[in-house]
């Protein structure tokens, strides 16, 4: 009977163990170590995959990333796509809340994409996308990588349903759209595709309004718009606009668009675009008062154009060639005309890279 209960608080013991290595932090449920683990800031989350593999596969979950954005400690960093002298491409990420914030290059990108031109560049969730693109030996390609924030790494991802190149890429209703570009028939221009990532793959549309040209893009009240070339006779933009409840592209307000002369960027719903002609001056639209109301002029000796728009919360960031920034508070536009400094991060010493485009990821 002695030998029987010595086997029994063995195995009592033996299990206890099991439940211990188990769970992610001894003695605790694993709810309330989620609610202690979730709150670790972003730039530490690369400590916590070094702890143990559960830890590991805790912070690349799909589980992690919802709950730090459910209960909003989600932290948005900024992605920017350049390309350098020697026509090779790049992509760097800044955290904006960094004490010492300063642009640091991503993991290399898959080889055969570092000479691609006319890439999408998209975030979907807690992946970074690089869509389609052509070469000078090869025409446009229907191929899209994907890489996971959490994990560190590329992968390929499902591909487009059209070949494209120099396209539009917009996030809306949690769907990429790839609109309009070049193609590989003559149709193909007047086409856009939309992926869904709950059943990865991508669905193809067509309409007459999308016209190849595309020189911007922008999602607004809802809805995509698309900056179209420049008539080099009237020098009239022309920009058409995506209603998904209709599904339809419609032309754009003629006088919101006559504005639209630079990249652009919407801040709590509201327009803001970067017109580079004569120095950088940052205007905004009015919806209210249909107009454009010039914001400020950016300080020559910080903008190196040309330059791309990022917003983060109530702060644009003017990212410009080497990486150069300049950040604008946009809460309070009263000092409107005046010229603005705002802080700013340095360009990258050894850099003079041109941005392609920018964006955000929360995680």
């Amino acid at each position: 009977m002695e030998h029987l209960a010595g086997g029994t608080d063995s195995s009592n013991n033996a299990n206890e163990l099991e439940v211990t290595n188990s769970q992610l932090i001894s003695g605790l449920p694993d709810d309330i170590s989620l609610f202690c683990l979730a709150r670790v800031p972003r730039k530490y989350h690369s400590v916590l995959k070094c702890v143990s593999k559960r830890w590991r596969d805790l912070v690349c979950s799909e589980e992690w990333h919802s709950y730090r954005q459910k209960h909003k400690l989600a932290e948005t960093w900024i992605y920017a796509l350049c390309r350098d002298r020697f026509k090779e491409i790049s992509c760097y990420v800044l955290d904006p809340t960094s004490s010492r914030r300063c642009w640091k290059l991503l993991q290399e990108l898959p080889p055969h994409l570092s000479k691609r031109k006319g890439m999408g560049f998209e975030v979907l969730g807690k992946k970074l996308f690089l869509l389609g693109g052509c070469g000078w030996s090869e025409g446009a390609t229907n191929e899209v990588y994907a890489f996971d924030a959490c994990l560190n790494s590329w992968i390929e991802a499902a591909p487009l349903s059209t070949a494209r190149c120099y396209f539009a890429c917009e996030v809306l209703d949690e769907k990429i759209y790839a609109i309009g570009g070049l193609g590989s028939n003559s149709s193909d221009p007047h086409s856009w595709d939309t992926y869904d990532p709950c059943i990865n793959s991508w669905k193809s549309h067509k309409d007459s309004n999308i016209v190849p040209e595309i020189e911007d893009s922008v999602v607004m009240d809802g809805k995509i718009y698309i900056r179209c070339g420049t008539s080099p006779v009237t020098s009239h933009v022309y920009a058409v606009v995506y209603d998904p409840s209709n599904g339809t592209w419609q032309h754009a307000d003629e006088e919101m668009v006559s504005g639209w002369r630079g990249p652009a960027v919407v801040v709590d719903g509201v327009l803001y675009v970067l017109d580079q002609s004569s120095g950088t001056r940052l205007m905004m639209w009015q919806k209210e008062k249909r107009l454009w109301m010039p914001v400020g002029k950016l300080s020559p000796l910080l903008t190196r154009p040309p330059c791309q728009l990022v917003a983060v919360g109530k702060s644009i960031f003017v990212v410009g060639k080497g990486l150069s920034t300049v950040v604008v508070d946009v809460r309070d536009v009263g000092n409107m005309g005046k010229v603005m400094v705002g802080s700013s991060i340095p360009k990258l010493i050894s850099s003079d890279d041109d941005v392609i485009s920018c964006k955000c990821l929360a995680i």
